[in-house]
C-alpha cells in the first residue's frame, strides 16, 4: 500500500532489514560548555563517520541528522548548518554535512525522539533498525538508543563513530547499551547496510 508520497510504510514490526542512518547532534559550533572536552573526541570521530555517511548515501539508506537547535526556535536546518560552518571548528562539520538527500529533525532535548518526528519519518520510511552515530555518547546518543529501542527498533551503535565528554561514562554508556537495549556495538567498518 502506498500514499500520495509514494513510499510504502512499514506495517510489519519485525521487519528490520530497512536500516536509517542517524547522525545526533554533529551540526555544532563548539562554543559552549563542555566543548574543550569534547572536540578531541569529535576529532577522532568526524573522518569515521564521514566515511560511514558517505558508504549509507551509496547503498541508499536513509541519512537522518538530529540535532539540537540551540535555542534558536525561528531557525531551519540550513541556517543551524550554516551558523556551525561559519565558526572556527567547521573542520568538524564540513566532511559531515548533509547533502541534498539528508533528512534533518530538530531537537531540543536529549532523545532525537522526543517530541520530534523521527517515529514518524522511521515508519514511513519502513525503517526497523537505525545505526545511531553522533554526539555525545553518555547523554543524547544513549538517550536516543533506548527511546529506540522501546520502540521495538533494532539499534547498532558504531563505537568509533560517537563522541563523548567523558570517555569513562562513554564506555559505560555502551555496555548499557549493549547488555540493557540489545543494542550491537561494532566498529563503523562493520556496519552492514546491505548494500
Amino acid at each position: 500500500m502506498t500514499d500520495d508520497s509514494g513510499s510504502t510504510p512499514r506495517t510489519d514490526p519485525t521487519d528490520t532489514t530497512k536500516v536509517a542512518l542517524l547522525v545526533i547532534d554533529m551540526i555544532n559550533t563548539y562554543d559552549h560548555e563542555d566543548a574543550e572536552l569534547l572536540v578531541p573526541s569529535v576529532e577522532q570521530v568526524v573522518p569515521v563517520l564521514a566515511k560511514l555517511i558517505e558508504r549509507a548515501r551509496a547503498a541508499d539508506v536513509p541519512v537522518i541528522y538530529a540535532n539540537d537547535n540551540f535555542g534558536r526556535w525561528r531557525s531551519h536546518h540550513g541556517e543551524l548548518v550554516e551558523n556551525a560552518l561559519s565558526r572556527p571548528r567547521a573542520d568538524l562539520v564540513e566532511p559531515i554535512r548533509p547533502d541534498d538527500e539528508s533528512l534533518f529533525v530538530v531537537k531540543a532535548r536529549h532523545s532525537a525522539f522526543y517530541e520530534t518526528p523521527l517515529s514518524y519519518l522511521l515508519w514511513r520510511l519502513g525503517v526497523g533498525h537505525v545505526v545511531v552515530t553522533g554526539q555525545v555518547t553518555e547523554q543524547c546518543v544513549l538517550y536516543s538508543a533506548l527511546d529506540a529501542h522501546i520502540r521495538h527498533l533494532d539499534v547498532t551503535v558504531p563505537r568509533d563513530a560517537v563522541a563523548s565528554i567523558h570517555p569513562r561514562l562513554a564506555s559505560a554508556a555502551l555496555e548499557m547499551m549493549e547488555l540493557n537495549m540489545g543494542a550491537s556495538i561494532m566498529d563503523a567498518a562493520d556496519v552492514d547496510f546491505g548494500g
